[in-house]
C-alpha cells in the first residue's frame, strides 16, 4: 500500500509516465491522434474500438493501461491544435514498414466493431494515399528479409 501511494505521490509531480511518453513524441501523439480519429470516423464511439485502441496502445507503444485516461485526455487537446492532414505529414518520411504499422492500426480498429462503415474505409484509404502505401502494402510481412 505505501508503494502505491509513493507512486501516486510521484506521479502528481512528474505526471503520468504514459502521458509524458506521448507528449514528448510527435510522432507516436500523431499516430494516436489518428488511430483515435479512426474511432470517430463513424460518428460513434463503440467499446470494441476503444478496446482495440488501449490493446495497441499497450502492445504497440508500451502505453499502461493506467495511463490512458490521461493520454486520451491529451490527446483531445492536441487535436484541437492537429488536423489530420498535419498528423499524416509527420509520417510521409518514415521508412515503410512504420507507415505500414500505423495503417494496420487504422485498420484494426476499423474492424473492430465488426461493422466498416464507409467514413472508415475512406479514411483509412485518404490515409494510406498520402502515406505512399497500397492494401498490398498492409498484407506483406513487416520486415522483408529478400529471402522469400
Amino acid at each position: 500500500m505505501a508503494i502505491g501511494i509513493l507512486t501516486q505521490f510521484k506521479d502528481l509531480f512528474e505526471g503520468d509516465p504514459g502521458v509524458r511518453k506521448v507528449a514528448g513524441d510527435p510522432v507516436l501523439s500523431a499516430e494516436l491522434l489518428l488511430l483515435f480519429r479512426m474511432i470517430l470516423a463513424d460518428g460513434v464511439v463503440k467499446d470494441s474500438e476503444m478496446q482495440t485502441f488501449r490493446r495497441i496502445c499497450n502492445e504497440a507503444f508500451g502505453i499502461g493501461r493506467d495511463s490512458m485516461d490521461g493520454v486520451i485526455e491529451f490527446l483531445n487537446d492536441f487535436g484541437y491544435e492537429t488536423n489530420g492532414a498535419q498528423a499524416i505529414e509527420m509520417f510521409r518520411e518514415l521508412d515503410i514498414d512504420r507507415r505500414r504499422q500505423l495503417a494496420k492500426h487504422m485498420a484494426e480498429i476499423a474492424k473492430a466493431d465488426e461493422d466498416l462503415a464507409e467514413n472508415e474505409v475512406r479514411l483509412l484509404r485518404r490515409t494510406m494515399e498520402l502515406l505512399g502505401i497500397s492494401p498490398v502494402d498492409l498484407v506483406k510481412p513487416e520486415a522483408d528479409d529478400g529471402t522469400g
